[in-house]
């Protein structure tokens, strides 16, 4: 049985890649890195990446997410030889090898967790999601004001919620979440006890 989740070519999916590096080979791995990313970023369906560095077992640990139009945009690059060709180069400086996992856009917004650790608690997802959901909510129908005025079609309730609704999901997907998450990451991180 085939592990890929199958989307729909409208469906946005993440391929996670955890390197951990050899002691002493950060500054190489950094420079390929900064390459395949490069790299990666032409290829079609490509919608961007975030990558994070930790520490685990005293090696740095990169975990890059990259965001891609569909699975077969994904695939296409996962399985393209050159992507081989610079993984092949970078073994090497790898404790583990090249560890990947493919999902849905959404299961990545409070994950992968850098050290391993399961997913930060619903309440903190929750909290984080309000920050970033509620001034959208009160903002943006005031930003949309003006437009929706301009034209009887515009100003009906549908029509208008419609488009304040696919603005707000729009920016917390591709914008909003990834960089809300980075920067709550170390509370996100932290245990329960420590945050009560």
């Amino acid at each position: 049985m085939d592990p890929t989740p199958k989307t729909s070519p409208d469906e946005v999916v993440t391929l996670v890649v955890k390197h951990r590096v050899k002691p002493g080979r950060e500054t190489e791995y950094e420079a390929w890195l900064r390459r395949i990313v490069r790299i990666a970023g032409e290829r079609p369906g490509h919608l961007g990446v975030d990558v994070v560095r930790s520490q685990q077992n005293g090696m740095a640990l990169f975990t890059c997410v990259l965001r891609y139009r569909s699975t077969d945009a994904l695939e296409l690059w996962l399985d393209s030889p050159q992507r081989q060709a610079l993984i092949d180069e970078a073994v090497p400086m790898l404790a583990d090898g090249d560890q990947t996992e493919i999902g849905a856009v959404n299961e990545f917004w409070f994950a992968p967790q850098a050290d391993g650790a399961a997913p930060p608690p619903r309440w903190k997802q929750a909290v984080v999601s309000l920050f970033v959901i509620l001034p959208q909510t009160l903002l943006l129908p005031f930003i949309w004001g003006p437009i929706l005025r301009l034209h009887p079609f515009l100003s009906n309730y549908v029509v208008s919620t419609f488009l304040v609704t696919l603005t707000i999901v729009l920016l917390v997907v591709y914008l909003l979440m990834p960089a809300a998450t980075r920067l709550f990451a170390p509370w996100l991180q932290a245990s329960v006890k420590e945050t009560l």
